[in-house]
């Protein structure tokens, strides 16, 4: 991981990191430490084209879900982001920052989630939100959409099925009604520029990748 600014020493970055990644231990892998910090790396590669504040969205970014353990303890009742930003809060004070300055990084928390009813407004903000959701698609999001439906007991497609009676933390939790419910609308929803251009590839990809499941699932590949 790359140092986003001097606001920090690299040692205390360091600190934060290793603080965060342990904090992240006792969260689902699909939504664990790796998770974090690919989300970490698209941030600053995101903000220093949209020319954001590395500062505040590398602090957003490292603690965006620590509220995972919490949310799929609850199968989705808890919002991750608003238990995150609570956690994160008496996180921010401990390192003494400014009050604004934790404002900003609390606010990129509470409006990253994709079915949030909080939302971005921040450029940090947009540019995390961006990030959260490019790991979710691509080969990546669906090695994690895999991920998830393993910790939650689901089988491995159900193409076949009308899935607008399936339910999350369910057996028909698939990574393809991942796929339909959230991943295929993601690239309409992307708030920067750079982004989007990130979510078009991503997406094809995606789109290709289930057309040829569904061609093997049903043996005719």
């Amino acid at each position: 991981m790359h140092n986003p600014s001097s606001f920090f020493s690299d040692r205390q970055w360091e600190l934060i990191k290793k603080s965060v990644q342990e904090e992240m231990k006792v969260s689902p892998a699909s939504h664990g430490w790796d998770h974090v910090r690919r989300v970490y790396e698209l941030c600053l590669k995101i903000g220093k084209k949209e020319k954001a504040d590395l500062t505040i969205l590398g602090l957003a970014a490292l603690l965006h879900d620590i509220g995972r353990k919490e949310e799929q303890e609850s199968k989705g009742k808890i919002c991750h982001a608003r238990v995150g930003a609570e956690k994160a809060e008496g996180f921010l004070t401990r390192l003494e920052l400014p009050d604004p300055f934790k404002k900003e990084v609390l606010h990129c928390i509470r409006s990253h989630r994709f079915r949030g009813n909080q939302a971005p407004k921040s450029l940090e903000a947009k540019v995390l939100f961006d990030a959260d959701k490019l790991d979710s698609i691509g080969a990546v999001g669906l090695g994690r959409a895999f991920l998830f439906a393993g910790e939650v007991g689901a089988r491995l497609h159900n193409a076949h099925r009308d899935l607008s009676g399936t339910v999350s933390y369910s057996r028909e939790d698939t990574a393809y009604r991942e796929f339909q419910v959230k991943l295929i609308k993601i690239k309409d929803r992307m708030l920067t520029r750079t982004g989007k251009a990130m979510a078009e590839g991503r997406h094809r990809f995606m789109v290709r990748f289930f057309d040829r499941l569904d061609e093997e699932v049903k043996g005719k590949r």
